[in-house]
């Protein structure tokens, strides 16, 4: 959520759908939104959740800050409390929201995330330096007992190698943070599982895309340093990562090779393999591509909608995810923040909003042009309209209609020619119709 490393007259080939492969082995996997502050403040939720249940979206990630719902959360003195009691905290929006996701029906993932109570920390002189693992067990057996109900997964820590969330990373060059991380991880379990969750899933990791290996830890390091040899087993169902990219887009590949953004995933699996865990499904619980008005890692408008749906396209080929999640649904009004949402900080809609419901990858294969979509709003097989434009045309026109399968995922093969661009056209059951925006070809 803070590593902003965030990210581009030949006749038509008969049109194909590629057979069910391993390479849609994720078209299941079930997509997470983190909506921000948008979803917890009481003035926006109502709203927030209906534009989410427009969108398709069934399930909700919430990042729940410990130091916001906790009492005197800025005091270096801990107050006379029961930390295992819910009761004992004020759960604000935060409460409001995932019972509002909860009544919907949709799936629901907490990711607990500093800052923490100051008094919960080891020396008391900040929110994120040596969280206390007991106080922590505490917390999450509070939240467990609370919310227990309507959260199916957690997110033990948001991003541990970053030190916005937790610090040391290192101390005198020697690994830190992952040892903080273990006792954290091992205490947020035992919390759960104290309240009565013990057969949801845990994920471990959550971790930023990169480390520059002085005040922040790459996410390889990190994940070697978790699973340390000799170190008693954590229970860990699932591993989360934030593969943020920058403005080269989802197929780069970052030099240091510790560091995984979301061209290079496989990176992240070889080193599970590699540590033991090679049943271990990987989470991609915080995802989005930053635009303008960002001018430092920000794309234009038009190319983040391409560079989201390629890279959804990505994660939906690889069998080994089992989940991945947008972020966000409007921008951060600082530029400081993030600009990876659907809407600007305004609410004016990007052409990602449209995107987002009808996503569309096209790559070129030679004289071929490999088309991927999804209908995210489909409940069942439905049809496609795809559309083409020619550099010199004055419109898109339909070349051909293509079914989809019981999720909406889509394939087709068309013909490449310089300049054409792509878009799909979709009429629900109801008659509502929807256009995603026109995508260029890459590769």
């Amino acid at each position: 959520m803070c590593f902003k490393n965030v990210l581009v007259g030949a006749a038509l080939v008969v049109a194909l759908i590629a057979p069910a492969s391993k390479a849609q082995a994720s078209a299941r996997a079930p997509l997470y939104f983190d909506a921000g502050s948008a979803a917890v403040r009481d003035d926006t939720r109502a709203a927030t959740l209906a534009r989410l249940d427009g969108l398709g979206v069934r399930a909700l990630r919430v990042s729940l800050v410990w130091a916001a719902v906790a009492p005197s959360s800025s005091s270096p003195a801990r107050p006379a409390f029961d930390a295992s009691d819910p009761n004992a905290y004020d759960w604000g929006g935060y409460g409001r929201l995932i019972d509002a996701a909860h009544a919907r029906g949709w799936r629901v993932l907490v990711t607990f995330t500093a800052p923490v109570p100051r008094w919960a920390t080891a020396v008391h002189a900040d929110q994120v330096t040596r969280p206390s693992a007991l106080e922590f067990r505490m917390f999450t057996t509070a939240a467990g007992r609370r919310f227990g109900d309507a959260v199916s997964a957690w997110g033990l820590w948001n991003e541990p190698n970053h030190p916005r969330f937790l610090r040391p990373q290192y101390v005198k060059g020697k690994l830190t943070a992952p040892v903080l991380y273990r006792a954290l991880h091992l205490a947020g379990v035992r919390g759960l599982e104290a309240a009565g969750q013990a057969t949801d899933v845990f994920l471990g990791g959550e971790t930023a895309p990169g480390g520059d290996r002085r005040t922040s830890v790459p996410p390889l390091q990190f994940l070697r340093g978790v699973f340390c040899k000799g170190c008693a087993r954590l229970r860990i169902d699932g591993w989360a990562h934030h593969p943020y990219a920058n403005r080269k887009g989802p197929y780069y590949v970052p030099p240091d090779r510790d560091n995984v953004t979301i061209g290079v995933l496989s990176r992240l699996e070889r080193a599970l393999d590699a540590a033991g865990r090679r049943s271990t499904p990987v989470w991609i619980t915080e995802y989005g591509v930053q635009s303008s008005p960002d001018t430092t890692l920000g794309v234009p408008l038009a190319q983040q909608a391409e560079y989201r749906s390629l890279s959804e396209r990505l994660l939906r080929a690889d069998p080994r995810v089992a989940a991945l999640s947008q972020y966000l649904l409007v921008d951060d009004v600082a530029l400081s923040g993030f600009q990876s949402g659907l809407l600007t900080s305004s609410g004016r809609a990007k052409p990602a909003l449209d995107e987002f419901r009808l996503p569309l990858s096209a790559r070129r294969s030679g004289s071929s042009v490999l088309l991927w979509g999804l209908v995210r709003l489909a409940t069942t097989a439905t049809r496609v309209e795809v559309l083409v434009r020619d550099r010199t045309a004055a419109r898109s026109s339909v070349v051909t209609t293509r079914p989809t399968d019981a999720v909406g995922a889509w394939t087709a093969r068309l013909g490449y020619r310089a300049g054409r661009t792509f878009r799909v056209r979709w009429t629900a059951s109801d008659g509502a119709t929807y256009v995603g925006p026109p995508v260029r070809v890459y590769g």
